[in-house]
């Protein structure tokens, strides 16, 4: 496949992402030329930390924060039409995934002739691994591992995805000294509608479920893949092996090996789930929605002494939590679209701070909050009025698909529960910065949020920003919008300031002296005197006015450097 059908193939995988997921959650991700992976990561080809069916995966560094990244990166020149599809699926459902318990897409960058996908590094290694270790979980490990894992299924499902290669390789440690699992690697996985049936035979055989064997089989193929992987945990072996050929009998009659001395100290719940899960026939096996109802992932929140952990009711969402919720709503258009933007470009130990409150908020365990769900907490918790329900709702809601994302929840948590540091405010500009040209313009707007966002067109939302009134928003600008607040004299403080700090540094005194108009109720911020004049209106009504001169747009145009 040559590279612009292979471009127009990539450029049609983005945009339906971009309806599954919104506008704002892809673009503000997918990057193309000038933009280069080398402009905010440095490669470290030599660190292959795995392979994928599609690709290498090499480690990378942040050049703003320092932070490790994975990054998977695929040929785009002479692709068979066939891997190109493959590519196209991957690429597709890897940027509409959005929840805790799957591995991040943090950034992708599309050039001529490759596409890279940068993913967080998982640093705490495969489940696998802590099998190896371990020999055996314990019952109350298992279950929360596979609690987590069936958290992850049921988002992709409800989605309209299937994985197709669920195994412990496919489950990462976010950290070596913690427990949280994500699910990775979507090269097999699949957009599937649920009233037709698949037919491609892929997988790992040892977790393989017995219709996909016979090439006719829907998304209960990942609940096997499940419970082969519950039952490794719990028994510490594999319940197909040996040959090829007989592991496949096996595993088509679904006769798997069962030893009584490995299972004799198992509890009935967990043995119950097993066999449950490991059904022969897809339509008398659990979904995940009803696996997460068995008594034996309830019985993970039971301690040794009988009581109910309380570590993911309601009860973990906290005052701050609420206050940001409610705040994110009231707050401008254009703080709105920064701090949806500024959400992907959050650490792990960030996102760690407000995950548990996201998952409790999420009670039909969908992997995303709807109006009902929002209403039970914001009413009962923290008594927020019926009617202001609805709209708050609406302002999270920036994907427009009648339901809160994950990292729709996280953007109202910035500045409550999450600082806003400036490697964030950092990161975040260059996201807004598609062109590299050190601003951000409208058009820069229109690519990453659209014509509008949340009902403001792009226009207006510029202006919200544009301190200086020259019609686009420099990172000096950025920072002081966003440090500061929504008012108009915040807004006229910030710009002063700005240019402040600007004319500090101007060698030529002739420039003149920057004085503010007698009053703030005058509305203007005046700089005179020297050979140019500007003045920015407090209504941001009009544009800031330089002479022919040139010497005030020289001086603006250095601002994006100065902090």
């Amino acid at each position: 496949m040559g590279n612009t059908s292979a471009r127009g193939a990539l450029q049609a995988s983005e945009q339906r992402a971009a309806e599954r997921t919104g506008k704002v959650a892809v673009s503000s991700r997918y990057k193309r030329l000038p933009k280069r992976l080398e402009d905010d990561y440095k490669l470290e080809p030599g660190k292959v930390l795995g392979t994928g069916y599609n690709g290498s995966v090499f480690m990378a560094t942040n050049a703003t924060t320092g932070a490790k990244y994975a990054v998977k990166g695929f040929h785009l020149t002479g692709v068979s039409a066939e891997k190109m599809q493959q590519l196209e699926a991957e690429c597709e459902i890897f940027l509409s995934m959005d929840h805790p318990h799957v591995a991040r897409l943090v950034d992708v960058y599309e050039c001529e002739s490759q596409l890279n996908l940068v993913m967080e590094c998982m640093e705490g290694g495969e489940l696998f691994e802590r099998l190896t270790q371990r020999k055996r979980f314990s019952e109350k490990d298992a279950s929360n591992a596979v609690w987590q894992m069936l958290l992850a299924v049921n988002y992709i499902h409800s989605k309209k995805i299937v994985h197709r290669d669920l195994k412990l390789e496919n489950f990462l440690y976010e950290k070596a000294d913690n427990d949280h699992l994500k699910l990775i690697d979507f090269g097999f996985s699949h957009i599937w509608e649920p009233n037709t049936k698949m037919a491609l035979s892929c997988g790992t055989l040892a977790y393989v479920a017995p219709e996909v064997l016979k090439k006719s089989y829907t998304a209960k193929c990942d609940l096997w893949s499940l419970g082969v992987i519950l039952f490794i945990l719990l028994a510490g072996y594999m319940p197909f092996s040996g040959a090829e050929r007989a592991q496949r009998k096996a595993i088509e009659d679904g006769n798997y090996s069962w030893r009584p001395e490995r299972w004799k100290t198992v509890s009935e719940e967990a043995k119950d789930l097993v066999k449950k899960l490991l059904q022969k026939d897809p339509e008398a096996r659990l979904s995940a929605e009803q696996a997460l109802a068995h008594p034996f992932i309830e019985k993970r929140r039971v301690s040794a002494s009988g009581e109910v952990d309380q570590s993911c009711p309601l009860e973990v969402v906290d005052q701050t939590a609420g206050d940001g919720l409610v705040n994110f709503a009231k707050a401008s258009q254009l703080r709105r679209a920064c701090m949806s933007v500024m959400a992907w470009s959050l650490s792990n130990e960030e996102r760690a701070k407000v995950r548990d409150m996201f998952i409790a908020m999420d009670k039909n365990k969908k992997g995303t909050i709807t109006l009902y769900e929002l209403k039970e907490v914001l009413t009962t918790k923290f008594q927020v009025a019926d009617d202001q329900i609805k709209p708050i709702f609406d302002a999270l809601d920036t994907s427009q698909n009648d339901e809160i994302h994950y990292t729709e929840f996280l953007a109202a948590m910035v500045s409550t529960r999450i600082a806003m540091h400036d490697e964030l405010l950092t990161q975040t500009f260059q996201r807004f910065d598609v062109d590299n040209s050190g601003y951000i313009t409208v058009d820069n707007l229109r690519v990453v949020l659209g014509e509008s966002f949340n009902g403001a067109e792009v226009e207006k939302l510029i202006a919200e920003g544009d301190l200086t009134k020259d019609g686009r928003i420099s990172y000096a600008e950025f920072i002081e919008y966003l440090k500061g607040g929504d008012s108009s004299d915040t807004q006229l403080e910030a710009a002063a300031k700005i240019v402040e700090t600007e004319m500090a540094k101007e060698k030529e005194p002739a420039f003149g002296t920057l004085a503010w108009a007698k009053g703030k109720s005058q509305g203007l911020l005046a700089i005179t005197g020297g050979t140019s004049s500007m003045k920015v209106n407090k209504s941001g009504s009009q544009p800031a006015q330089a002479d022919s001169s040139g010497e005030g747009k020289k001086t603006k145009s250095r601002m994006c450097n100065l902090l």
